[in-house]
């Protein structure tokens, strides 16, 4: 049964905590990192290898590169 379909009710949350007042004073709001449209030259292999695992194809590519650029940024700030 998907996730979706289930009614709160039917859904077991005592394994979840409440969230007291303490978190929210200490709650950020993140804003999404918005994508840019842009054009990348990669090579033939590299797109067929990601495209072979189907739809999102783009977004696993974003988050390979999101990733490196972040563990990049990490390194340089040590």
């Amino acid at each position: 049964m998907e996730l979706a379909s289930l009614t709160d009710s039917t859904i077991d949350f005592s394994d979840i905590p409440e969230l007291g007042d303490e978190f929210w004073q200490k709650a950020t709001l993140v804003q999404p990192d918005r994508t840019q449209s842009m054009t990348l030259r990669v090579k033939r292999s590299v797109l067929d290898a990601y495209k072979a695992e189907g739809r999102g194809y783009q977004t696993r590519m974003n988050a390979v590169l999101e990733t490196y650029a972040r563990a990049k940024a990490a390194k340089t700030n040590h």
